[in-house]
């Protein structure tokens, strides 16, 4: 039997091909997807949840002059096997391959970045009001999760698009799930509606029965279609609160039926007002390992197709101690508040969850209102701690100066994912953090070198911390090559004494830093290594009084350039000690592992010890 998927070289090629076919095609994709993916690594669970869909959307749209937005963009792979990239699959997230996320300058069919969640309405609609200021013609579809609408910006948004008097499309993919389990009264608001009479496939099923009756029954079905409100009033109000906000609302409809879907996208281009079309999916349809645990195969790592199973290498993640010890605290601090934005798993809060619940808050996909609600339940006695990733953090700036450091409130911030994360690329990439978070009064900034650090630190911030106190620690798994009993957990600490140079550096970077230090051993030069426990106050003397010993330091910092931690030292260093910065550049970090984008920016040991041996040799 021929395959399909092999004659799909471009969306026209899905335009030939009948309903029938299209059925059959969307289990090849399945099929390609999970083989695929298993190799690379990847969001799998909620492809697979899109395959119908995806293949409905460019059946009836014509993309790149229809525009397609699809909201966090990492359920863009079926999207992007049917638009030519299909061959360069095997490169997906990969260093130099295709981007896990929509790409501009990867295809003209990604007409906007993503990568955040909660974006895509906002950019539909400025799509369609441009192209109602020019008098354009095409259609703006947006496809955001039931996870992603719990985000206040799509809500915004949604307020905002209502009034619009021209054609706008949300595709409201429903599949219960962002990466943990969805929570707040708008999923419970879903779930009713999903639960109850589907209101698109009843008047179907009663528009195809009034059209048998003999001569009246085409008229009686015009009309019916004619009264906004007769059938769905009598039927289900479950969108009515979509309706309220000025959108037309279909729906649900099942999202794994092709011709529903294509029957309700072309009817839905056609009306000349915002719509909601509400699609009911399965996240992981088709892979019973996914099917089961959504939220393990949401980002997954190389696995075996037939089990399941990872194939990646077991070993303790900073999460993973952060969870523990969050346990831990919680059983002796009974003030003690877990706070999550929609990742428990992630974060590695999932066991406190279990054993705490009537302390474990999950905010859904929204950072502002979690580091506001964390302010009030500080400012009421409570000691919440917020885990949430670097890069996310980002979204609820404003909340952390405004509502925590101006009242100097004992809010501890966990900042998972700090710092380079590889393969999600340059949305995820958590290399901003220290830079925003330094200039902020009040607050401590603390970067722990490994699990016994963090274990002390977050000890330290529930117990004897005052005011807001942030935890900033890398993705992936701790490196125990330093001795465990060392100084103190957030002080500056001498590692390594030097006369040639001295490198400094905070986080995960001080390993390689100490192994750019026995590197440059070898070739003569002993470099003196010193690691900044708390990046805020940072530790003026013994940073001068390394620094004067050698007369050289290298800051190395895996932050943007001109928002390094090191600038810091120009403010006290005396005459006679050469700072140097070795950063990341002004620019922002593809994607690739963390092995191979350290080795390209040369924050490994080869690449630090290369620039202090040119340093050095040449001036």
């Amino acid at each position: 039997m021929n395959n399909l998927l092999d004659s799909i070289n471009d969306i026209k090629d899905i335009k030939k091909l009948k309903i029938n076919e299209l059925e059959k095609l969307s289990g090849e994709i399945r099929e390609f997807l999970i083989n695929t993916v298993s190799k690379t690594g990847g969001h799998l669970a909620s492809n697979l949840g899109v395959v119908e869909l995806t293949i409905a959307l460019h059946y009836v749209f014509d993309s790149p002059e229809d525009k397609l937005i699809w909201d966090v963009g990492h359920q863009s792979y079926v999207h992007k096997i049917l638009t030519g990239r299909k061959k360069q699959m095997d490169t997906i997230r990969q260093f130099g391959g295709l981007s896990g996320f929509p790409k501009r300058s990867e295809s003209e069919h990604d007409v906007f970045e993503t990568g955040h969640s909660s974006t895509s309405i906002s950019a539909a609609l400025g799509f369609v009001n441009a192209r109602d200021i020019k008098g354009e013609d095409y259609s703006v579809v947006s496809i955001i999760g039931d996870g992603a609408l719990t985000g206040g910006m799509a809500l915004e948004a949604i307020n905002n698009a209502g009034r619009k008097k021209s054609n706008m499309i949300v595709i409201l993919n429903d599949n219960e799930m962002s990466i943990s389990k969805n929570v707040g009264s708008i999923s419970s608001y879903l779930n009713r509606v999903r639960t109850g009479t589907a209101y698109y496939t009843a008047k179907r099923g009663i528009e195809t029965a009034i059209s048998k009756i003999p001569i009246v029954g085409n008229s009686m079905v015009r009309f019916i279609r004619k009264t906004k409100e007769s059938l769905k009033t009598f039927l289900v109000n479950g969108g009515m609160l979509f309706e309220e906000f000025g959108f037309r609302y279909i729906g649900p409809i099942d999202g794994h039926s092709i011709d529903d879907l294509i029957d309700v996208l072309e009817r839905v281009k056609k009306i000349e007002a915002p719509v909601m079309v509400h699609v009911h999916t399965k996240k992981g349809k088709g892979y019973l390992p996914a099917e089961k645990k959504p939220d393990v195969f949401h980002g997954v790592g190389k696995f075996d197709v037939k089990t399941g199973k990872s194939l990646d290498k077991s070993s303790i993640s900073f999460s993973k101690v952060f969870g523990s010890k969050m346990v831990e605290l919680a059983e002796e601090n009974k003030n003690l508040v877990a706070i999550t934005a929609a990742m428990a798993g992630g974060t590695g809060l999932a066991e406190f969850e279990k054993k705490f619940p009537k302390r474990f808050v999950d905010v859904g996909i929204a950072e502002q209102h979690g580091v506001t609600l964390a302010a009030g339940m500080a400012s009421n006695g409570m000691v919440p701690v917020f885990a949430l990733y670097s890069s996310f953090m980002q979204r609820a700036y404003d909340q952390l100066v405004h509502d925590v450091a101006l009242q100097n409130l004992h809010v501890v911030l966990c900042i998972d994912r700090a710092g380079i994360v590889g393969r999600d690329g340059e949305t995820h990439q958590g290399v901003f953090d220290s830079a925003f978070l330094y200039q902020i009064p009040n607050v401590t900034v603390m970067s722990p070198v490994d699990a016994s650090d963090l274990e002390n630190m977050l000890e330290w911030a529930v117990n004897e911390g005052t005011g807001p106190v942030v935890i900033r620690y890398p993705r992936g798994y701790v490196d125990s090559s330093l001795p465990e009993k060392r100084e103190g957990f957030g002080n500056t600490e001498i590692l390594k004494e030097g006369k040639d140079i001295t490198l400094v550096s905070f986080g995960k970077l001080v390993h390689d830093a100490m192994r750019a230090s026995e590197m440059l051993g070898k070739e003569g030069i002993e470099a003196g290594v010193v690691a900044l426990k708390t990046i805020k106050p940072i530790s003026r003397e013994l940073i001068i009084e390394e620094g004067q010993k050698t007369g050289k330091i290298l800051f190395v910092d895996e932050t943007v350039k001109y928002g390094s931690v090191g600038r810091l030292l120009y403010d006290f260093l005396p005459d006679g000690v050469e700072l140097r910065l070795h950063t990341l550049p002004d620019d922002f970090i593809e994607h690739g592992s963390v092995e191979e984008l350290f080795a390209k920016y040369k924050l490994d040991g080869e690449g630090i010890s290369e620039i202090v041996l040119k340093w050095l040799r040449n001036g």
